[in-house]
């Protein structure tokens, strides 16, 4: 069916949506910081049949994105999916809260899609860049998350405009939270349970993946 990267793919969203391309038929590359995590989801998806590769990389960082590619022969979808999302008062954010979330939302989403632009061409692919709501509109205690989501939305509207006459294509991805570990070390929503699983949204996402511009959730 072709070869897909996911960042983040360690748990959460990302984990969903590699089990879910996999059941399609997929080869799936997981990427992401923790090579436990990533086995995990390997071991999963090979015991389920699918086909799956793990490479630890920083995609914070040139170079191990570079490195990270060259382990890939061709790639006919790219998600960025990999965020980090630091919430509350603008007065109370530390200069390292946001370099975190600029660098891992926004420097790593475009690094990749820069490095791996040729192989996508080359097999007419495309991205699909995780945006979330906070892309959308601003919201109480999330400044800084948001200025990255945004950054990414303004990031995706471009790439539509400068691959107009390009075999490739890039996707916005809009949804609400899910109830993932994304919020275990955050008291910003105070009952996950009511949330999307990562599994609904990550099904939504595979089923409308037909090169629209959007998805939202």
């Amino acid at each position: 069916m072709g070869t897909v990267i996911i960042t983040g793919a360690g748990s959460g969203l990302g984990k969903a949506l590699a089990e879910q391309y996999a059941s399609g038929g997929h080869k799936i590359y997981l990427t992401g910081r923790s090579e436990e995590k990533l086995r995990r989801v390997q071991y999963e998806i090979r015991g389920q049949g699918g086909d799956a590769e793990t490479i630890v990389c920083d995609i914070t960082e040139n170079a191990s994105v570079v490195e990270m590619l060259k382990q890939v022969d061709e790639i006919d979808v790219l998600i960025n999916n990999a965020g980090i999302g630091i919430f509350g008062p603008l007065p109370d954010y530390e200069e390292k809260d946001i370099d975190a979330m600029l660098n891992t939302n926004v420097k790593g989403a475009i690094l990749l899609t820069q490095a791996a632009q040729p192989k996508l061409e080359a097999s007419g692919g495309r991205v699909l860049n995780i945006i979330s709501t906070a892309g959308l509109r601003g919201k109480v205690n999330e400044s800084i998350y948001c200025a990255s989501k945004f950054a990414v939305r303004g990031f995706t509207e471009s790439l539509h405009k400068e691959w107009e006459d390009k075999s490739i294509d890039a996707t916005a991805v809009y949804m609400g939270g899910m109830n993932t570990p994304f919020w275990d070390e955050s008291d910003h929503v105070s009952n996950p349970e009511k949330l999307k699983t990562p599994e609904e949204v990550a099904k939504i996402i595979f089923d409308q993946d037909d090169r629209r511009k959007e998805i939202e959730i």
